[in-house]
């Protein structure tokens, strides 16, 4: 039962704003000081994700204002509930919405959250599993599941680009596991057995794909994408899917722009998807979730992480937007 006792002063990562700089630490809060909310969870774990990075260096485009608690990821057990949904013991995953954004998030060991964001934590996944998976996993499993809408293992090779990334690195699993030939995409060359282990069938350098292209149309040599990078990258991909193949994209750490014709798609028939998982109708939500915790259960999910502490996060924060985390970041609140 001390899983519900509610702990009045509990410890969180808070990032302040100070004369233009953004320091972060460890600081001591109390439950008053969080949000109102009807569900008052104890996190047991969170997971580190590119975004909750940029709203720890000061981002006004993720978080507006400070001081604040990121973590766009929670996992833990309900110490008090006002919803008829939940009960104090349940345990949850809270993903996606505001949390970590503008709401106190899961780099404190407790989180108050409208019940509507929380989903019950399924059965076959344990709390630690689900933030192995965290928003990463989740949002792969979103644009994979969009993927085998429309593309199957005979049509051809999918390209994944970020590979060693949280997102593409839960994709390779994912999608290696379904049957599909895996091409990953990195600037990792030292990270080439890491990407065979999760299922990658060959590897092409970063480089490769990031040359300027003017042709509107290359070689039709992929089925399908998953494209975490943006810009040039995903400009290259397009050109390069087979007629009536489909690229999903989540990211646009290289740009958000795209300078191409429509060639690829009025020439090709090829479809391009975005995915957002913040705002994933609960219906959707609730499915992927059920997937991740049965059949789509990566078998290489405990080769996919690194455990740390609350106490160690701010070295992975910086660690991240240097481009030298692979896989993803376990964080271990309790």
């Amino acid at each position: 039962m001390d899983d519900v006792i509610l702990d009045r002063n509990f410890k969180a990562l808070v990032v302040e704003e100070v004369d233009g700089t953004f320091p972060r630490g460890i600081r001591e809060k109390t439950i008053d000081e969080l949000p109102p909310g009807d569900l008052l969870v104890r996190v047991h774990y969170s997971s580190l994700n590119y975004k909750d990075a940029l709203s720890a260096s000061g981002n006004k485009g993720v978080t507006k204002s400070y001081p604040h608690t990121p973590g766009i990821d929670a996992a833990g057990v309900v110490a008090w509930s006002a919803s008829p949904d939940f009960k104090e013991g349940d345990e949850v995953i809270v993903t996606g919405n505001d949390l970590g954004m503008n709401t106190a998030g899961g780099y404190g060991q407790y989180i108050r959250v409208p019940s509507s964001w929380a989903v019950k934590l399924p059965l076959g996944l344990s709390l630690k599993e689900s933030m192995i998976l965290g928003t990463a996993g989740f949002t792969a499993a979103i644009m994979v599941k969009k993927l085998t809408d429309v593309v199957v293992p005979a049509d051809g090779e999918i390209v994944v680009t970020g590979a060693t990334g949280g997102v593409g690195s839960v994709s390779i699993a994912l999608l290696s596991a379904l049957g599909y030939q895996v091409v990953a995409v990195s600037g990792k060359t030292e990270e080439s057995d890491f990407l065979k282990k999760l299922g990658a069938s060959r590897i092409i350098p970063r480089t490769e794909i990031m040359k300027e292209e003017t042709r509107p149309l290359l070689s039709a040599s992929f089925a399908g994408a998953v494209d975490t990078v943006g810009g040039v990258m995903l400009e290259n991909i397009l050109k390069a899917i087979k007629p009536y193949g489909l690229v999903t994209c989540c990211g646009n750490v290289a740009s958000p722009k795209l300078n191409l014709t429509v060639f690829p798609f009025i020439l090709r028939g090829i479809s391009l998807m975005g995915i957002s998982a913040q705002n994933t109708p609960m219906p959707l939500r609730k499915e992927v979730w059920n997937k991740l915790a049965g059949d789509w259960k990566p078998a290489s999910l405990l080769d996919l992480y690194t455990e740390i502490r609350l106490e160690e996060l701010s070295v992975y924060i910086d660690k991240i937007l240097m481009g030298k985390v692979k896989g993803r970041t376990l964080v271990n609140m309790q």
